[in-house]
């Protein structure tokens, strides 16, 4: 994996990144991806269990499933690639961190701000009164969590099929992709639209967008540069591109 001489010049002089992540990152901390053969939707229909239909039909179920997706991602630790990022946000004055995963690594990295398309599975609210809850748990008899201010059925906070992204985000995702200099790609399928169309409009405004995967995906035809590899390699390099730069400006 060799960086290319165009994207050290632009680490050693932006200060505008947009950075989108998906489900690749989070691989890397033992978190399984949702596509590909070893996916998590090659194991189970997302039409049983991330639609709302299917959980009015079965919250017990859903909630079974989502309990367990959150102990699995309660057991994972932040890798090398979420703590690059956030010593990025440090070195960068317009820095925008937009992902698609719901497993919080990035805040528990220590992220100060990321947007969050898809939700965040810490989170949870009531389909009644709209009153969130941070860590509610089944009941002793397998019953779906409910509200304590109503009675109404508690939901996972995150965004399944049929429903809309939160639209304030998504579109101070897209502004944030309409000003950088250098858009980041990293661990994301390409597949999944609107979250797909981000680095599309970074790079139709000029941006110089840089996929980091470990594998070619829709994206790469549609990249200035790609990196194969893990990111919890690639992005402490770039990172250290940055701070290296930061470095030799303050004592210019």
């Amino acid at each position: 994996m060799t960086i290319s001489p165009r994207l050290t010049e632009l680490l050693e002089a932006t200060d505008s990144v947009c950075v989108l992540t998906g489900s690749g990152i989070s691989a890397e901390s033992g978190i399984a991806t949702f596509r590909g053969p070893e996916g998590l939707w090659a194991k189970f229909k997302p039409q049983e269990l991330a639609n709302f239909d299917a959980f009015m039909r079965n919250p017990e179920l859903v909630w079974e499933w989502y309990t367990y997706r959150k102990t699995v991602m309660s057991q994972a630790q932040p890798n090398a690639a979420h703590h690059a990022l956030v010593e990025m946000e440090t070195l960068i004055t317009d820095f925008t961190l937009v992902t698609q995963n719901v497993d919080n690594l990035h805040a528990r990295a220590g992220a100060k701000r990321v947007l969050e398309l898809h939700g965040n599975l810490e989170r949870s609210y009531c389909i009644e009164c709209g009153l969130f809850a941070a860590d509610p748990i089944l009941a002793a008899k397998g019953e779906a969590p409910r509200c304590t201010q109503c009675g109404g059925l508690l939901r996972p906070d995150v965004i399944w099929f049929g429903e809309l992204l939160p639209q304030m985000v998504l579109q101070e995702a897209f502004r944030a992709a309409e000003r950088c200099d250098l858009f980041l790609c990293v661990g994301t399928s390409g597949l999944v639209y609107p979250a797909a169309g981000i680095p599309l409009v970074a790079r139709e405004q000029g941006s110089y967008v840089v996929e980091v995967n470990t594998e070619p995906t829709e994206l790469s035809r549609r990249c200035s540069e790609t990196l194969l590899g893990k990111a919890g390699e690639i992005l402490p390099l770039l990172t250290n591109i940055l701070r290296d730069a930061q470095g030799g400006r303050q004592h210019s």
